[in-house]
């Protein structure tokens, strides 16, 4: 299951990690991709030993974790540390799946969140490889998108302008994407029954199956 999440740093948070970021020191993103990764990886990312980027890296997980769609739909136990990359003209990340085990955390589910504006920069789109095609994304600053770690997907080439993202994984509570995707569109069905008809005797059969669904999948 992918899934946007609009405004999930709002247009101040978003401008205070962008001028924060400049005072960040920015590497070679090679040196943490895998032997094969190499090949295909041309950005950079913010230095983890800088003293600035501990602190951005907590902002924006809070943020995240606070979001209640990204909870429903990731079900996160824990996040990998925030990176934040940067993409100038001519660089881009060719195709690649993401480590299965990241920072020494199993990675269910991936995310992007953009800081930077789509106007500002040409190119630069997440591509996600799906059996329909390929998916294009470039969100709104402050927005991000959710997707399987396990899917073959790329940065395109940017052309003109900076593209700034914060990129990360999350470990699930639920390790299969088919069980979170129900799980999660029983919990939608849920809560717009409950605010068309307050609770009800199926709010109540719809509550039952969802808690002991998550209880029979749920690894804690």
């Amino acid at each position: 299951m992918r899934i946007a999440i609009a405004n999930v740093l709002n247009a101040d948070e978003v401008s205070q990690l962008r001028s924060s970021l400049e005072s960040v020191r920015f590497l070679d993103g090679r040196a943490t991709a895998g032997y094969a990764a190499r090949e295909v990886k041309h950005n950079r990312q913010a230095d983890s030993l800088d003293r600035n980027t501990s602190a951005l890296r907590d902002l924006a997980a809070e943020r995240i974790l606070s979001n209640e769609l990204f909870r429903l739909a990731a079900r996160p136990k824990q996040l990998t540390p925030i990176t934040f990359s940067k993409y100038e003209p001519g660089m881009r990340y060719g195709n690649h799946v993401d480590d299965a085990l990241m920072s020494g955390i199993r990675a269910d589910v991936s995310f992007t969140l953009f800081l930077s504006e789509p106007s500002s920069y040409d190119g630069g789109e997440l591509v996600i490889d799906t059996t329909a095609g390929e998916d294009a994304i470039k969100l709104e600053a402050g927005s991000m998108i959710v997707y399987p770690a396990t899917s073959l997907h790329r940065v395109a080439e940017v052309t003109r302008g900076e593209r700034l993202a914060a990129v990360g994984w999350a470990r699930s509570l639920i390790r299969e994407e088919a069980k979170r995707e129900l799980l999660f569109d029983l919990d939608t069905a849920r809560k717009r029954l409950f605010a068309r008809e307050g609770k009800s005797e199926d709010y109540d059969l719809l509550s039952k199956s969802s808690a002991n669904l998550l209880r029979m999948w749920a690894e804690d």
